[in-house]
């Protein structure tokens, strides 16, 4: 099996894109939720940037711990560089910078090569030993014969993950020196202690407490919130690098036992022994290639979550796991939803079933009222609930999870939360969630609530409300009597309700009722709030069609998929909302209440990827290499954003912009899903480029 590696030749990313150094960003994370993240010129833009952001219990949550290293090299016969760029770096005059002439991912790790004076090449690495609040970051000479001081200073601001930078320096630093190259940082009862330990030749901690004010976050400048705030550093490590011996700095929240019990280069070889066998234990079409990067891209996002220790002891009294999905770094959580969308692409296509078992067997077990939690706030046990999809997406998930195991025994053991889902949407829930005994189709909506995946807020607003029927709501809802029904029957369950009767009727009423007549496709809510059907051309109602039971007949199966495709189809995914609507918004920026506002009006989605294949596929069987080739743009995203990775969001308009998070679940779950599922495609890419200079298909 061949290395997986992603290179960027940095010289001609920059010749290319100027603003790369900050638009190009790296992640690592650790498997219980934490994580470490920058750009990869090094220059802090966004306040979840940091070495080592650790996941910590209840009430912290994620906890920012280093912010930042700034780093700096001196050869035996040349000038002191940074490397990497910094907005205050701490000496008083600005330093010259080490030429970055490469960035790769080794594994999915990254990895960074300096060129300095005299010759002399130094690399960087870090990584995050899996289960571990740790970092190890690690520097070698690759080219040059002569020694080379190094420099690096961490700078630090203990804070909530999703505090604002203006946050003051609470409380006082203290520095501990211990033996053997180890040091402690605290700050008062309310955080844990940083341990720093340094492993090198000829190395010593030189200290130089200083704070370091007005740092500058430009992304969160630009998103309309605080950009300016101070870190504190305790000083400097210096060590000597020579060709035969690196340099490892360790940044931990972890005890002393725990952190030598796995030194660094233990550490990493079992971290890359690990990513191999994510490969080795994936599918053969996802061992190799993007699929391969987006394999390990996927493991990002599923979590064992460290805060949840009552669940967790109750999960191994029952011989089991809890495991969850974060939904997208930085800020999400994990989310039901997204966890049931993103589920297949993140473990059954990529051979980690055993895990897709404990994420609905975890989510199961969190079902109140016929709902599964909508997301678990940060640094909180208890999940809120105001959704009316993610349960109904809980059925398509346990339904992909069959197809690709077989287990019967979890699906007894859902089989009850399944069933008090479905009695709960029947009788009506929370939230206004219930079926319409007058046509059998499923209505939700409750003041203040966000309860479909394309609702969202400005200043206590909902932006898209679809109080009423949502075409997708109803789709999900027919899928899950049907899956029911068979499930039930299989297992020689008696229910409450005739489920295939009730079926039958939310197919007839979705039918006639969702069809829009003057345009060919499906309203997207009818008995809207407002009153009437909400003729929006949005991509919610390819669900119609993709799922496993699809609700609208077959012979409107092509004119739906050709609508969505001329006017909601971009190389990058699918438009939320077609152009030439007048709330149309090409462009996701700016402050909070002007992102919200374009949310879901026209941005596009890379996630919907997956249902339009679906739909695609569906309908047109053997067409296939085009399915392929709608995926090529999202493949050339990859050296783009989060290197490796895909984000949330793009743009409506070229160059389709990627926005909101650097990477996110399902985004890079449906990707990886399509792949696979449309297998090598000899064609050069030209229609991809094609597509990408257009303004997409309108």
């Amino acid at each position: 099996m061949a290395e997986v590696t992603r290179r960027l030749a940095w010289p001609s990313v920059v010749g290319a894109d100027p603003d790369a150094g900050i638009t190009r960003e790296w992640l690592v994370t650790n498997g219980i939720g934490g994580y470490a993240s920058g750009t990869v010129s090094g220059i802090v833009t966004r306040r979840y940037h940091g070495a080592l952001i650790a996941a910590l219990p209840a009430p912290l949550g994620r906890v920012v711990m280093v912010n930042h290293l700034f780093e700096r090299a001196r050869p035996a016969r040349g000038r002191t560089q940074m490397l990497g760029e910094a907005h205050h770096p701490p000496a008083t005059a600005r330093r010259p910078a080490a030429v970055l002439s490469e960035f790769r991912l080794e594994l999915g790790l990254p990895v960074w090569r300096f060129d300095l004076d005299e010759g002399v090449a130094i690399e960087k690495r870090l990584m995050m030993p899996y289960g571990h609040n740790t970092v190890h970051v690690r520097y070698s000479i690759v080219a040059g014969t002569e020694p080379v001081q190094l420099f690096i200073q961490p700078a630090i601001h203990f804070r909530p993950h999703e505090a604002s930078v203006s946050q003051a320096l609470s409380g006082d630093f203290v520095l501990t020196a211990l033996d053997r190259g180890r040091y402690e940082v605290t700050n008062g009862t309310d955080w844990p202690t940083l341990r720093l330990v340094a492993h090198g030749r000829r190395r010593a901690f030189v200290l130089a407490m200083r704070t370091l004010p007005e740092v500058l976050y430009p992304t969160e400048e630009s998103r309309g919130y605080e950009a300016r705030g101070a870190l504190w550093s305790p000083g400097y490590f210096r060590a000597v690098l020579t060709p035969a011996r690196a340099f490892v700095l360790t940044a931990s929240v972890d005890d002393w036992d725990r952190i030598r019990a796995l030194p660094p280069s233990r550490a990493i070889a079992a971290e890359r022994e690990r990513r191999r066998r994510l490969l080795e234990t994936a599918p053969e079409p996802a061992r190799e290639g993007p699929a391969a990067e987006l394999v390990l891209a996927a493991d990002q996002f599923t979590i064992t979550p460290v805060g949840r220790l009552e669940e967790a002891a109750r999960a191994r009294a029952e011989g089991d796991d809890v495991r969850t999905v974060i939904a997208g770094y930085h800020w999400f959580t994990d989310w039901g939803r997204d966890t049931m969308i993103s589920l297949e692409g993140l473990t059954m296509v990529t051979g980690r079933l055993r895990e897709a078992g404990c994420v609905l067997r975890t989510f199961a077990h969190h079902v109140r009222d016929g709902l599964i939690p909508n997301m678990f706030p940060e640094g909180d046990n208890e999940g809120l609930y105001h959704t009316a999809d993610a349960s109904l997406w809980f059925f398509q998930a346990v339904a992909r999870y069959l197809d690709a195991t077989g287990d019967r025994f979890t699906l007894r053991r859902l089989l009850p939360a399944l069933i008090a889902i479905v009695d709960s949407h029947i009788a009506s829930t929370r939230f206004g969630i219930g079926v319409d005994p007058g046509d059998g189709l499923l209505r939700q909506g409750a003041e203040g609530y966000q309860l479909t995946w394309m609702d969202a807020k400005v200043d206590g607003w909902v932006v898209t409300p679809r109080r009423g029927k949502a075409v997708e709501i109803n789709a999900l809802w027919y899928n899950a009597l049907r899956l029911l029904d068979a499930w039930t029957r299989e297992a020689s369950i008696p229910t409450t309700h005739d489920l295939r009767a009730l079926a039958a009727r939310t197919r007839e009423s979705f039918n006639r009722r969702f069809w829009y007549e003057q345009g060919n496709y499906l309203y997207d809510v009818v008995d809207a709030e407002s009153g009437g059907s909400d003729a929006a051309c949005r991509p919610n109602q390819i669900l119609s069609i993709s799922l496993t039971h699809p609700v609208l007949d077959p012979s409107k199966w092509a004119t739906v998929v050709g609508v969505v495709r001329d006017r909601l189809l971009t190389p990058v995914g699918l438009r939320t909302l077609a152009p030439g609507h007048p709330d149309y918004k090409p462009r996701y920026y700016g402050d909070l209440r002007t992102r919200d506002a374009a949310y879901h009006q026209g941005t596009v989605w890379p996630w919907l990827i997956g249902p339009f294949i679906d739909a695609w596929l569906k309908t047109y069987p053997k067409a296939v290499p085009e399915a392929r080739r709608m995926l090529e743009g999202l493949l050339a995203h990859l050296d783009d954003g989060c290197v490796g990775s895909v984000s949330e969001i793009f743009d409506a308009e070229p160059p389709f912009t990627p926005r909101g998070c650097i990477a996110q679940a399902w985004s890079v779950a449906e990707l990886l899903r399509c792949l696979v599922r449309t297998g090598p495609d000899p064609t050069d890419g030209l229609v991809a480029r094609e597509m990408r200079s257009s303004s997409g298909r309108n």
